[in-house]
């Protein structure tokens, strides 16, 4: 063997064995903290408490210095986003004093959960970039144990940033995968084979949509047989990925076949990192357009990238919905979900992460913050989360009632809870969780769903009461024509790419004169323009969203959905309509009573920078 391909052979042997022992020291680490979990909650907790000893929310609630966790328990109320919003303002504003948190806020994060209709602006500093670097260390480790050799090849990821603000005290605004893919934790990651993407960074930074999605197709194009493990964050986002290809095969084999990149590509710094990574390869575009051109696209994913052994994508909660979509395209190759978190916190990790996706569970890492649990109650048993109750705020007693990590049960369900370093307090995180199981002594929890959450597609989420706030102002442009709504409920119509809120409405018209079709557009759209931002948003510039649709059923429609359900058990006395429809049947029924559909004509206002974030109250 010459000597230059004996150093090279000595190097990935070393490279090899340097992986295998960070590998064991990291699978140790998560031995270590899921069988101490309590110490390290007691470590954390009292971490947190000393360092904020002074700021003055917790001077306010009286904690006096307390770094107990009785103390903590006994004072520090349990809280939702609405209570700390006057403290998050002025910090907003300008006011560098120590209000939340004893370490400077070096931006907010901004949240798909909203207050008021606009996004949750979530205090970071600059340390928790540490926090989510830890979590992502943890899950290649995890995965090779049960898919060994993916430091032999790459992942296609489809992963972008989106657009942010400053707050009036020059603070930046940004959703927390933004934050993270920005930080030079991303930019300046040092080479590893575990996070060897087909996606140059300068593409996954471009802030153009269009072009990002291009060149991150086009190179994963490029590198078909090497790519090993394909995903982006949610399950939405990669399935609007494999409808780009759809749509745009054709250019893209053209400029493999040529090796020149598509004139659209405007941005200097992407359209120089693809070309490095472009070359001219007739085969490789024959090969693509044989794939694309076939009547079925039924398992693309593993024609194009045969050597493919994943697809990575959340799909617990709301991107549920979107599994049969992926088993079509994928072939049904494993669907993994690896980690959970939020923009308040970074949670915690898949250990089994080969589980079917109705079986997801994540084990809370203990040192990422101190977390909490608030027992959750159901106003039946059926199972639905529809039926789930949660108070909008707490008594004493109920305050009293949350328990600790180690504390919670099997089976039972629990709304989170978490304590931060970054200046959160007993805050109610929204998400409901149930105990699957236990690692060591640490629980694991499924995913249930976000409170409240009625409508979603992609990081929208729209609760009843928005929605009934949307459909009444939608409403005023029927009153000229005696027309009213007697019924109505909602869909995400995740069959389209991309998916779109359908609203069926039953009315009663009184007037002689029909309502023109261009009336039913105005609705659609006073609806879209009565929805949060996180929705105007997808609709306007990640397009992630589709125009919202109306449909008009016949009369009756809404008895019908009644009589169906107290067919299957429901109590005549208990039944009421519910404001949003997933079980096929019921969606079925609604559409076979469907007279006229009328979709939304144009997108609603959004722009980056909402003036929420440039008129902020300071009382």
């Amino acid at each position: 063997m010459p000597e230059a391909q004996q150093k090279m052979r000595v190097s990935e042997i070393s490279d090899t064995s340097r992986k295998e022992c960070e590998n064991k020291k990291t699978l140790e680490f998560i031995e270590q903290v899921t069988s101490s979990p309590d110490e390290i909650q007691l470590k954390v907790l009292s971490e947190i408490l000393t360092r904020s000893s002074h700021v003055e929310y917790l001077q306010r609630q009286g904690l006096a210095g307390r770094t107990d966790r009785l103390t903590f328990k006994k004072i520090i109320p349990v809280v939702k986003y609405e209570d700390l919003q006057p403290y998050i303002n002025r910090i907003a504003n300008g006011d560098n004093s120590p209000i939340l948190c004893s370490h400077p806020i070096s931006e907010f994060l901004t949240s798909s959960g909203t207050s008021g209709g606009e996004r949750k602006l979530m205090p970071t500093i600059e340390e928790e970039l540490e926090r989510r670097s830890l979590l992502y260390s943890l899950l290649m480790p995890v995965m090779n144990q049960v898919v060994p050799g993916l430091d032999k090849g790459k992942g296609m990821y489809f992963l972008f940033v989106k657009s942010e603000a400053k707050t009036p005290g020059g603070l930046l605004a940004r959703p927390v995968l933004t934050s993270y893919y920005k930080s030079s934790h991303f930019k300046n990651r040092p080479h590893d084979p575990y996070t060897n993407y087909t996606s140059p960074n300068e593409a996954i930074l471009c802030p153009d949509s269009y072009q990002s999605m291009y060149s991150q197709m086009l190179c994963g194009l490029c590198f078909n047989q090497e790519v090993l493990r394909v995903g982006a964050v949610f399950a939405s986002g990669f399935i609007r990925a494999i409808r780009f290809l759809e749509k745009y095969w054709s250019v893209l084999c053209h400029d493999i076949r040529t090796g020149t990149l598509n004139s659209e590509i405007t941005d200097i710094s992407v359209r120089e990192s693809v070309l490095k990574i472009l070359k001219p390869n007739s085969k490789l575009a024959d090969f693509i357009e044989g794939e694309c051109t076939k009547k079925s696209w039924h398992g693309i994913i593993p024609r194009i990238w045969p050597n493919t052994k994943y697809v990575d994508v959340i799909v617990t909660g709301t991107m549920s919905q979107y599994i049969p979509t992926l088993d079509y395209y994928s072939n049904r190759l494993p669907l993994v979900c690896t980690m959970y978190a939020s923009s308040e916190c970074y949670f915690g990790v898949n250990l089994n992460p080969l589980c079917k996706p109705d079986e997801v569970c994540y084990t809370l890492i203990p040192n990422m913050a101190y977390f909490e649990f608030l027992p959750v109650r159901r106003n039946n048993e059926s199972g639905d989360t529809n039926s789930i109750t949660m108070p909008e705020s707490l008594n004493e007693n109920e305050q009293q009632e949350l328990v600790d990590l180690v504390d919670v049960e099997l089976g039972k369900e629990y709304e989170l809870v978490v304590t931060t370093y970054a200046g959160l307090y007993r805050y109610r995180v929204g998400d409901l969780l149930r105990v699957a199981g236990f690692k060591n002594k640490a629980p694991q929890f499924n995913f249930i769903c976000r409170k409240n959450v009625v409508l979603s597609i992609d990081s929208d989420k729209t609760d009843e009461v928005e929605l009934q706030n949307a459909v009444k102002n939608a409403m005023n442009h029927l009153m000229p024509f005696d027309t009213t709504l007697l019924e109505y409920t909602s869909y995400a119509d995740t069959t389209t790419i991309p998916g779109h809120y359908v609203l069926f409405w039953e009315l009663n018209t009184d007037g002689t004169i029909p309502v023109p079709p261009s009336v039913f557009e105005d609705c659609c759209f006073a609806v879209e323009e009565s929805l949060n931002s996180v929705y105007r948003q997808g609709r306007v510039s990640d397009k992630s969203i589709g125009p919202l649709e109306i449909k008009i059923v016949e009369s009756g429609t809404f008895d019908k959905l009644m009589d169906y359900a107290i067919c299957l058990g429901a109590s005549i006395n208990q039944y009421k309509t519910p404001r949003c429809v997933t079980f096929a049947p019921h969606v079925e029924l609604l559409n076979s009573k469907v007279v006229s559909s009328y979709f939304s004509p144009k997108c609603p206002k959004w722009a980056p920078g909402h003036k929420q974030w440039n008129n902020i109250n300071l009382s």
